[in-house]
């Protein structure tokens, strides 16, 4: 199951690993369009499409539960998120309270209870985690205060939760992208191209497929004895 997978980092980590031999369970929240082209293009690895607002929580143990409710689930990745930049002092109280709330709500409080019920229904057997954070959990970035907290807070749940569940057989691992190129990105890069590509040694930003590959990597077996570690995606561009 791979949340937010209608565009972007979600639809290539869906697309790689139907290449590699998984079915895939797509989830969308409000883009129809594209969650359907994200199922064609999955073919017959696509094992259902399913809307869920994430922003709401309680919605995540419903789409837990419709997903489940199809098949054995041995896989889940926390994609889904909301990057909404913020003047921490000079936005008003409405505008703090409603980014707060959205931001971990769907960056953070969804994963935990699509976590939790991963768990128990991996049951003895087993399965795997995955949640896709951020750069900027480990860096933190102005105008993103709110943003960074959601995604260092998912990484510490990865780490937290690695050493937690270990001994279920269950692998919690993550991975950290720096600036992608995406719809959700490409605003901020399209104003700052030129600094952006200076702080990156690489010589260019990262793409969804970048992602795709560390994500595919760390949920086959090759990484089964790594859980717990979160792989910056980010062309050398921050370490830690």
């Amino acid at each position: 199951m791979v949340t937010g997978s209608s565009r972007g980092i979600g639809r290539e980590i869906a697309l790689r690993l139907a290449k590699d031999g998984w079915r895939v369970a797509a989830h969308y929240s409000a883009n129809e369009g594209e969650a359907l082209e994200t199922q064609r293009m999955l073919g017959k690895r696509a094992s259902g499409l399913y809307r869920a607002d994430l922003a709401d929580p309680t919605s995540a143990s419903k789409l837990f539960k419709a997903v489940a409710s199809d098949g054995e689930l041995h896989a889940l990745v926390n994609n889904a998120g909301v990057y909404m930049p913020l003047d921490f002092v000079g936005s008003g109280e409405a505008a703090l309270a409603a980014n707060l709330n959205r931001t971990f709500a769907v960056n953070f409080e969804s994963p935990v209870l699509l976590a939790r019920a991963a768990c128990r229904h991996f049951g003895t057997r087993g399965g795997k985690i995955l949640n896709v954070c951020s750069r900027v959990g480990f860096k933190g970035e102005a105008g993103a205060a709110l943003y960074a907290a959601s995604k260092a807070a998912l990484i510490n749940l990865t780490r937290s939760l690695a050493v937690e569940l270990a001994p279920k057989k269950i692998g919690v691992f993550g991975i950290a992208p720096g600036w992608v190129e995406t719809a959700m990105a490409r605003s901020g890069m399209d104003e700052r191209k030129e600094e952006i590509l200076s702080s990156i040694p690489a010589g260019r930003v990262a793409s969804p497929g970048d992602c795709a590959a560390a994500a595919a990597f760390l949920l086959s077996e090759d990484a089964a004895y790594l859980t717990g570690v979160v792989i910056d995606v980010n062309g050398a561009s921050y370490f830690h």
